[in-house]
């Protein structure tokens, strides 16, 4: 076994770095792309039988945006710290050409040992399994069932899902995963208040991993046209989503156990931000919005530094998963430090 090989339920990756689907992962082209560069997984731009959400990639719009909310120059020169908001749809070929597509790229992923993986976002519950069904009859591996999408509340009513109820979730999973032989991993929302009982539901249902999480919902005004940026509420990604990401996943390996696995999502922007997110309790990440604006060498580049980190520790990524999760404390653990807080405060206030 090698020092970066990981596990997700039945299925094991060469490393916890995951393409995860954006719009650079709708070509195969980009599909080809991101295998080459290393990916342990690549997670193919996701579908359902919905028009208006395929109509909603006709009017996608994104913007990069720096830490004082200035848009700036997307591509490979992007500060990591570049944040991204957007409005975005799903992939625009139909079903049958999207799995043959999946099916194609599945080819290209083995040669390179590379987990493909099509991503079936909920819009009708009756067609998503036979949607499922379909990628199983086809050969392919696993599957991402994205229950866990931001743009529910926006989006076109029946395009696609934002599930927020542990137990709808718990109902959506089970309909998969006693139809179909293959994985399923569920990608849950950010927006919830507890997204432990979602993984719990998802993981009780028969779900082999839960994604943790799906991007928030933010807008942001325009000073100078006094009107909201991109015209409406977008997506929000970007660095500033790690630390949420690391206690939903440290507080979902408290509620799960650490025999079901976790994959991390939203904040990651390269290795060290992958070992964080492992330390938390992921076994995997995606990476999307990091390589979507700043392009494929971010995979490669990811990989790389985590190979190096975990040498220099002396350790593999099994070592590294939930090891700083299981060693959190709550405040009521934690030691009394006699006036330490005004080591903190403006002059003023002493």
């Amino acid at each position: 076994m090698s020092m970066l090989e990981t596990r997700i339920g039945d299925l094991a990756l060469k490393n916890p770095v995951i393409a995860a689907p954006a719009e650079h992962m709708i070509t195969d082209g980009g599909v080809r792309a991101a295998i080459e560069a290393g990916a342990g997984a690549v997670v193919v731009k996701s579908t359902n039988e919905s028009q208006a959400a395929k109509a909603q990639l006709r009017a996608a719009e994104y913007v990069a945006l720096d830490t004082l909310w200035q848009p700036v120059a997307w591509g490979a020169d992007a500060d990591p710290a570049t944040m991204i908001l957007s409005r975005s749809g799903l992939h625009p070929l139909g079903f049958e050409e999207w799995l043959a597509q999946c099916v194609q790229q599945d080819r290209i992923a083995r040669n390179h040992d590379c987990l493909l993986v099509p991503s079936l976002i909920l819009a009708d519950p009756d067609h998503a399994v036979d949607m499922a069904l379909a990628v199983q009859s086809a050969g392919l591996r696993v599957l991402e069932f994205n229950i866990g999408t931001p743009y529910g509340r926006e989006a076109a009513k029946g395009a696609v899902s934002t599930e927020t109820a542990a137990d709808r979730v718990g109902a959506l999973t089970r309909a998969m995963t006693e139809r179909l032989d293959i994985p399923v991993w569920v990608k849950l929302t950010g927006q919830s208040s507890d997204v432990p009982d979602l993984a719990v539901s998802a993981a009780d249902a028969g779900a082999q991993a839960s994604i943790v999480a799906g991007r928030l919902l933010g807008m942001l005004p325009d000073l100078d046209t006094m009107e909201p940026m991109l015209g409406t509420s977008g997506g929000f990604g970007g660095f500033w989503n790690l630390p949420l990401t690391c206690h939903w996943l440290a507080l979902c390996r408290a509620a799960l156990g650490p025999g079901k696995a976790l994959i991390g999502i939203n904040g990651i922007t390269g290795g060290h931000d992958v070992a964080r997110a492992l330390l938390a309790g992921a076994s995997a990440t995606g990476l999307a919005s990091a390589v979507m604006l700043r392009g494929f060498d971010v995979i490669s580049e990811s990989v790389a530094v985590l190979d190096d980190y975990c040498r220099s520790k002396g350790v593999s990524v099994a070592d590294l998963v939930g090891r700083a999760a299981d060693a959190r404390k709550t405040f009521a653990d934690m030691p009394e430090l006699t006036n330490h807080w005004q080591n903190f405060v403006p002059p003023q206030s002493e």
